[in-house]
């Protein structure tokens, strides 16, 4: 049975975002592995309320700040030891990355 390991990678800096993942499909290409991807999840939007004071007074509030949070999906058949590689890299502090294992 084949393993199937499927990585999310998520930021809220696209460009960086779209740099790493396209270092894995450049990667898992050279080696030859069989991959789908990278999936484009669409974006998703957060709003962070913002108090005057830390009493939590919603008369004191000011505007919302809101940013935005992209991710890609790279799932990988097979080929645990580049897979592993993939997860065991650092990578820049703005991106969050899971991995999930069949």
């Amino acid at each position: 049975m084949t393993v199937v390991t499927r990585i999310s990678f998520r930021s809220g800096d696209r460009d960086l975002l779209d740099s790493v993942v396209e270092d894995i499909v450049e990667t898992s290409r050279q080696k030859g592995a069989e991959f789908k991807g990278p999936h484009l999840d669409p974006p998703e939007d957060h709003e962070v309320a913002l108090y005057r004071r830390l009493d939590g007074d919603p008369t004191n509030e000011f505007d919302a700040w809101t940013y935005t949070v992209f991710q890609r999906r790279i799932e990988l058949r097979g080929y645990d030891d580049l897979a592993r590689d993939f997860l065991e890299r650092d990578y820049p502090d703005s991106v969050q990355v899971e991995a999930e294992v069949e």
